[in-house]
């Protein structure tokens, strides 16, 4: 089989509760976060996820930790009705969008729990500081905008000719005719009206600041910092580098786990290659496609990928 893990943005009020509910497997991850982030919150992560309200759900700082704890949530409870162990799953390969690189990380044995938690709640933390940073409050802050039914090519001119001295940057490169710029908030402004021009349709997305681009350089250092001293094993199973497109692998001078520690460091200010990355696991990976909770975004992204794959979703039981 092959998993799919979701991102940011994937996030709703009532995220894991049926599974909390239906699986004491899943019910005890969401307890072991809960005692794990302590009261880092003004109220406990498994109440954030049931509860919200949405404003806080959809906090960069609270939606990552949140997010990793219903995707680990849902394949545990998985596991066990499959009566699968933790190393008895039979993995093809694992993916993840942004965020859910880390939760693909963990499934395939390469982070612990605990540190993936603690790294993805770190990373959050340090995307919520940078895009409140001066650096993007000198462009009207950092935004995102999704361009509908352009060519990555059209994608890039867009950003060329939007740019004018700020940041604009393809940041997400998440199926064909559907990419998303990232950068100064009036760089974005710009891109919307020149899309417009070339006869595009764009939408701004609601997010805190501009990922995946340069504004978050001040986040990749913190970020960089914390996983120096994780642990990193060798992943049982292909596991997809946002960065490349690939799956990680050992680099010519280094091992595998400071490929990944790298590579995580350069997601934060680098395109996500998502659309390549299904393309490899259509191509080169054998089973089923499934899609742990939250959501069915990856389902539908997959939809203009490949239309011959079809995923699996277990947004609930």
């Amino acid at each position: 089989m092959i998993i799919l893990c979701p991102g940011q943005g994937a996030q709703t009020v009532g995220m894991g509760k049926a599974w909390f509910d239906a699986s004491p497997e899943a019910r005890a991850v969401f307890e072991r976060a809960d005692a794990l982030l302590g009261n880092r919150f003004d109220a406990p992560l498994t109440q954030l996820c049931f509860q919200g309200p949405a404003d806080r759900i959809n906090r960069t700082d609270i939606s990552q930790p949140a997010i990793f704890t219903t995707s680990v949530a849902s394949w545990c409870a998985m596991q066990a009705r499959a009566q699968m162990g933790p190393v008895e799953q039979p993995l093809s390969a694992v993916a993840g969008l942004s965020l859910g690189e880390y939760t693909a990380l963990h499934l395939a044995g390469a982070l612990s729990f605990e540190d993936g938690l603690e790294l993805v709640t770190l990373r959050g933390r340090a995307m919520q500081d940078a895009a409140e940073s001066p650096l993007a409050a000198s462009g009207g802050g950092g935004g995102m905008l999704a361009l509908i039914g352009a060519t990555d090519e059209q994608a890039q001119a867009v950003c060329d000719e939007s740019a004018q001295g700020q940041v604009l940057v393809c940041a997400n490169f998440n199926a064909p005719g559907q990419v998303v710029l990232s950068g100064h908030a009036a760089a974005c402004a710009r891109a919307a009206k020149a899309a417009e021009a070339m006869g595009l349709r764009s939408a701004s997305l609601p997010v805190a600041g501009a990922f995946h681009s340069p504004l978050m350089a001040q986040a990749a250092q913190q970020l960089a910092a914390a996983l120096a001293k994780t642990p990193i094993q060798a992943p049982r199973c292909p596991v997809l580098s946002n960065v490349t497109g690939l799956p990680h692998a050992p680099g010519a001078a280094a091992g595998i786990a400071d490929t990944i520690r790298e590579r995580l460091v350069l997601q934060l200010t680098s395109p996500v290659r998502w659309a390549q990355s299904c393309q490899w696991l259509a191509t080169h990976a054998e089973g089923e496609f499934i899609e742990v909770a939250p959501g069915k975004t990856l389902a539908g992204l997959m939809r203009r990928i490949d239309k011959s794959k079809k995923v699996i979703t277990n947004d609930t039981p």
